[in-house]
């Protein structure tokens, strides 16, 4: 019995597939505010606003400014600064401020503020954990949410 040999197609198929899968395996957000770019959150939760290392979002939520602990974002959305609880992000990824909604961030990528078109992020929101990742960045970056 020969060797198999896969027809050139299935070849092709095969290499785009691998190719698609590491681009998915790939979490790095990249966050876009009134159409410009504006953040990246790397693969290991650092923060990079207009190309510059400006803090950290952790894996358990922590949240990092130049080194040093700012806030939280909790597993059930909870968004605290310095432990006091100041808002949070529901699930369908509505950002709420002392109970308030304030904005939201759509399962496409979209952000919301106050109702209207903030900015996007992709690669990111289409689970809770990656709608809690970016509601750290707007929480304690952008000055416009909390």
């Amino acid at each position: 019995m020969g060797r198999h040999v896969a027809n050139p197609v299935t070849r092709i198929a095969i290499a785009v597939a691998i190719v698609l899968a590491a681009n998915a395996a790939r979490a790095e957000i990249e966050v876009r505010r009134g159409g410009s770019a504006w953040a990246v959150i790397d693969d290991d939760g650092t923060i990079r606003i207009n190309g510059s290392v400006v803090g950290q979002v952790e894996g358990d939520g922590t949240v990092r400014k130049s080194g040093s602990v700012v806030g939280k974002v909790e597993t059930d959305g909870t968004i605290r600064r310095a432990g006091s609880a100041v808002g949070s992000i529901d699930r369908d990824g509505t950002l709420r401020k002392s109970g308030s909604a304030v904005g939201k961030i759509d399962g496409d990528g979209t952000i919301r503020r106050d109702g209207s078109a903030w900015g996007s992020a992709s690669h990111c929101c289409g689970d809770h954990g990656g709608k809690r990742t970016v509601a750290g960045l707007l929480a304690f970056f952008s000055g416009d949410f909390l």
